[in-house]
């Protein structure tokens, strides 16, 4: 997806660093930002992705002016790409899929039917005071950074969102990556199969970025042995 500009806010915690989608020599010393916007007009898809923390105290205010501009560019729909602590599970999460999602009223009409029929999970709320009251429910997604208060924000403003997200661990996040995207590619069918075109494609047809492969650093030199 190409670039097409910046999400600018003084929410986020500045960064800058080399672009981690090169593909060349040519693109690789192009700078990227703490806030990108890409677009695939051909499948009607903006990504905004972010790549550095908010600022204490600045959550609601990004919150504010992300759906700002939600309804300014008239988006049909948000999709929240996010994740939980797997560790910090409710018994009830511990079975089946680690894979959940959450609708909005404003979108319920329109993809809740299609949630049932792909067989998915619903986000558990768990109880607000364990041991103590248990009738008290309370939507929680520990880990998930500003996703429960961004989704409250979008049901109190009418706003078409879904969260989907995935249980993970500390570690290698690559495998929980590539889960989440073919979790949306199962609604959204950006890609499918060449062989079938109403199956979702399987992992392999995404391009990893190349990036990735100093996610970990370079390794070990071998003059340590």
């Amino acid at each position: 997806m190409p670039k097409v500009g910046y999400f600018y806010t003084d929410c986020l915690v500045p960064m800058v660093g080399n672009n981690p989608f090169a593909t060349a020599e040519e693109n690789s010393t192009e700078l990227s930002i703490n806030a990108e916007v890409y677009s695939l007009p051909a499948k009607k898809l903006v990504v905004l992705q972010i790549r550095s923390p908010l600022v204490k105290n600045k959550y609601r205010s990004f919150c504010q002016t992300l759906l700002s501009w939600v309804k300014s560019s008239r988006c049909a729909k948000v999709i929240l790409l996010s994740s939980s602590h797997a560790y910090q599970r409710d018994d009830q999460q511990l079975h089946g899929t680690p894979l959940r999602y959450l609708l909005s009223p404003a979108i319920q009409k329109t993809a809740g039917d299609l949630m049932q029929r792909l067989n998915w999970k619903e986000m558990e709320k768990v109880a607000a005071y364990p041991g103590v009251n248990d009738a008290d429910m309370v939507l929680r997604i520990p880990g998930g950074g500003i996703t429960t208060l961004l989704f409250s924000e979008s049901c109190s403003n009418g706003i078409q969102m879904a969260v989907l997200l995935k249980f993970c661990s500390e570690g290698d996040n690559i495998p929980d990556a590539l889960a989440l995207v073919n979790y949306l590619n199962e609604w959204l069918q950006l890609i499918k199969s060449e062989q079938n075109s109403d199956v979702p494609a399987p992992p392999s047809h995404w391009k990893i970025p190349h990036s990735w492969r100093l996610l970990f650093g370079s390794g070990l030199p071998p003059a340590l042995y």
